[in-house]
């Protein structure tokens, strides 16, 4: 009964937060405004639903989101065992890094903007770069940081340094890989949704969002918010699932 309740409590400050919004939202016009009611809220979602404007900017979103996540943690990544394995990499490359990830990604947006454009190739650009910060921390300190028993382990057994690599320290690095995954795809989503609301053109939640507020349609635009907060919940569940399977040498604590 204790473990039913526990894998449940999570639920209970959503429930109280629904039943909040539903009791403020009826108690007057100017409520209501600010805090659409649920049946209105649902009313809409079965609109944007049918007139398939909502799949369309859903996909949209999605596709930028996974295509910018995807470029930025493979340049992460790469960069990150390049200052590893490099040392003339990390002292070239570490100060313009730590540098740059202090200033705000959309602060940067009119830049980019010049550069690329108010398309997609921005939008996937600023996407990427929000996904890049991370990976690259986690994975140079995940590698740096292996506790120096697992590498004379390799040295006994004369692995070379791809077994040294593979077997040693890949496999010791791998939760901060996780880990920087995990802060990779909200990162992602906020910038994606920034950028669409900076770059107003084509399909996307962040699109759809602008031009919602512009009728003052707070229904539609309290809709997108949940679709994305859902769409990051989904993606970080999967990404636990993925590190729960890949780390499962490592036992349950």
């Amino acid at each position: 009964m204790q473990t039913w309740l526990s894998g449940w409590s999570g639920l209970l400050l959503p429930l109280l937060i629904v039943v909040l919004w539903q009791y403020t939202s009826s108690r007057s016009a100017t409520h209501a405004y600010a805090f659409v009611p649920l049946q209105d809220v649902g009313r809409t979602f079965l609109e944007l639903v049918y007139s398939g404007e909502l799949w369309i900017n859903f996909c949209g979103s999605l596709e930028r989101t996974a295509l910018g996540l995807s470029l930025g943690v493979v340049a992460g990544v790469s960069l990150g065992l390049l200052m590893y394995y490099a040392r003339l990499v990390a002292l070239l490359v570490n100060p313009l890094y730590n540098a740059l990830r202090q200033v705000p990604l959309l602060g940067l947006t009119p830049l980019i903007g010049l550069w690329f454009g108010n398309g997609d190739e921005a939008k996937v650009f600023i996407i990427a770069l929000a996904a890049f910060y991370p990976m690259v921390l986690n994975s140079y300190e995940g590698l740096r940081n292996v506790d120096g028993r697992f590498r004379e382990v390799g040295q006994i057994y004369g692995f070379s340094r791809w077994q040294q690599f593979r077997l040693v320290l890949w496999p010791a690095a791998l939760p901060n890989l996780v880990t920087g995954l995990l802060l990779a795809i909200p990162f992602a989503w906020i910038t994606c949704i920034g950028s669409e609301l900076l770059f107003n053109a084509g399909a996307g939640l962040g699109n759809l969002m602008m031009t919602a507020e512009a009728s003052a349609r707070m229904d539609i635009i309290l809709i997108c918010a949940l679709v994305v907060t859902l769409l990051g919940v989904v993606m970080n569940y999967a990404v636990s699932v993925l590190g729960n399977y890949l780390l499962r040498w490592r036992g349950k604590p």
